[in-house]
């Protein structure tokens, strides 16, 4: 799921702090942390062993809810067993994740008034509601802004209005996106959640409206409409719900920006003039005095796949648990690459048989190291890939309480290159987990450094997202470009190379020429922080300000223990 990839970006772990500093001097010696000699070593040969295999072809690209999956599992399980894990979901190593898939078909035109717009080239649109049919008829246009309720920041789009019955019309991003800086109450250029199409369906929905459609505009989205049409033109999943989603939007969808210019031109509005009163506190949404109509059939199909859990139950806490996870699931058959037409299995070698490999790697070492205080969780997610569904599940179904979850650490496609002089954090000055992180690389002779494209909002997708937007805090540390033999040169050429020719793509395989330094400091760095977590009493919440730290607040007041502890 992290469409535009740099070095950075192609290893994911939480949230984190952004704070700046200046890389080491080159030739600087890397120093191991002050406490080296009580952590243990890092079991590369096992890595090898694990990615290898995970990425073998006769695993098929580990396509989930297919059948290859049960072998993928007994894989995964035998090398939690191997680590020393125990069946972490109580007694059992499967936690099944209900999917439903919903692939669109006969698009109606998007009808306004006198105006018609065709689907894919003017807009994209789907549900996530489990009925054959999905249809908004005359429907009031209102125009929302950015669609944002923020209620710690004295910002709600929607206030005053009812939504019943009415299409909500949505600006991407959030209000503040072309400040250069990160100041403004939306920090800026700092994309955060509210800025994320995904959080602007879901407000739309509990703001009761019938539908929602988001305006593109390619400089606040980060990427073409090219993108969003072929993401929106198939088939789209969700995890199956009691009430099969009917508390959704009948449809969401995006319009071309040209397309919203019409539209609120008809309706004697302009949208360069709503856009700029839309980035002012104390916006009030505007009706369009327009209806809109559109509609389509569904073709739903349903399916299991399964996450793997283990634990490592602790001594003296047991009951308060420090998680670690990587999607174990990729991509499965897909086109052929380079003039091979024998080889159309999208392997998954970086992303992520290694991640589950690191993770297995970091269950031994805890186990070598004996049981610490608090419990320690290792989950393999599924369907990563298909919109972080299995982490989604999870977070929704949790098998050991959030409020009783100290945070966590996720390991996402480690890119196989030479250790780095620094790393960086994505999603900027969000948690207290950040002073773990400072800490852990000062006593390694390691800076932190800024995120690349803060713009992108990469914190938001990846599988550590789904227990964050529950209160949950996570570690999102990267290494950095800037590698220790061959600076930022060499660190910029072996990302670009992953991504021109390997990501989602049939080469993304294993080979025994990988240099494995950097992921074992990559790995070095994950068992001090997650241990940290693990033998300490710290509880950490999001900094003051942040759009998750009302509801870990709110959980914390409610809990029994846990972080009510605190």
């Amino acid at each position: 799921m992290k469409p535009s990839l740099s070095f950075a970006a192609v290893l994911l772990l939480g949230a984190s702090v952004a704070v700046s500093a200046q890389p080491l001097p080159k030739g600087t010696a890397l120093k191991p942390p002050a406490d080296a000699g009580a952590q243990p070593d890092v079991p590369v040969d096992l890595m090898k062993a694990v990615t290898k295999r995970l990425s073998a072809d006769d695993f098929e690209g580990r396509a989930p809810s297919t059948a290859v999956e049960p072998k993928v599992l007994d894989y995964i399980i035998a090398q939690f067993k191997a680590a020393g894990l125990q069946p972490g979901n109580k007694g059992e190593w499967l936690q099944p994740v209900p999917t439903v898939e919903i692939t669109g078909g006969n698009y109606t035109p998007l009808k306004v008034g006198a105006q018609s717009f065709a689907f894919g080239t003017d807009y994209v649109a789907a549900s996530y509601r489990v009925t054959p049919k999905a249809e908004v008829r005359d429907s009031e246009l209102v125009f929302v802004g950015y669609g944002i309720n923020a209620p710690e920041l004295g910002w709600n789009d929607y206030a005053g209005l009812d939504m019943k019955g009415k299409t909500a019309v949505i600006l991407v991003n959030d209000p503040d996106y072309a400040d250069e800086g990160e100041q403004g109450l939306f920090k800026g250029r700092r994309m955060t959640y509210y800025g994320r199409w995904t959080y602007k369906f879901e407000e739309a929905a509990r703001q009761g409206a019938t539908a929602a459609l988001i305006v593109h505009d390619t400089f606040p989205a980060a990427y073409g409409w090219n993108v969003v049409n072929s993401s929106w033109t198939g088939a789209q999943y969700s995890v199956q719900k009691p009430n099969d989603g009917m508390d959704q939007t009948v449809a969401n969808g995006w319009v071309q920006k040209p397309v919203a210019e019409a539209i609120l031109k008809a309706a004697g509005k302009d949208l360069a003039s709503l856009t700029k009163a839309a980035q002012t506190k104390g916006f009030k949404p505007v009706p369009l005095g327009l209806k809109v109509s559109f509609g389509f059939d569904n073709t739903i199909r349903r399916s299991t796949s399964n996450n793997v859990v283990g634990v490592l139950p602790g001594t003296t806490r047991p009951d308060e648990v420090v998680l670690y996870s990587a999607h174990w699931d990729h991509l499965g058959h897909c086109a052929p690459q380079g003039g091979k037409p024998q080889d159309g299995i999208c392997n998954g070698a970086v992303d992520n048989a290694d991640g589950v490999a690191a993770m297995t790697a970091l269950a031994k070492m805890n186990a070598e190291a004996g049981p610490a205080a608090r419990s320690q969780v290792f989950v393999a997610l599924t369907l990563e890939e298909s919109g972080l569904l299995g982490s989604e599940y999870y977070g929704a179904n949790p098998i050991y309480p959030l409020d009783h979850t100290v945070g966590g650490v996720n390991m996402d496609a480690l890119l196989p290159a030479g250790r780095a002089r620094s790393y960086t954090q994505t999603g900027g000055d969000k948690s207290e987990l950040g002073d773990l992180y400072l800490k852990a690389l000062a006593a390694r002779g390691l800076t932190d450094v800024a995120e690349d494209h803060p713009e992108r909002g990469g914190y938001y997708r990846s599988d550590h997202f789904s227990l964050a937007k529950r209160g949950v805090p996570m570690f999102n540390v990267e290494r950095s470009s800037d590698l220790a033999s061959g600076g930022t040169a060499a660190g910029e050429k072996a990302a670009q190379d992953y991504t021109d020719n390997r990501y989602h793509a049939p080469a993304d395989e294993y080979s025994d020429d990988w240099d494995w330094s950097g992921i074992a400091q990559d790995v070095e760095l994950f068992y001090d922080l997650g241990r940290t977590l693990a033998d300490g009493t710290m509880w950490p919440n999001w900094r003051q300000g942040d759009e998750f730290r009302a509801i870990r607040d709110k959980a914390c007041a409610a809990a029994t223990k846990g972080c009510n502890t605190k």
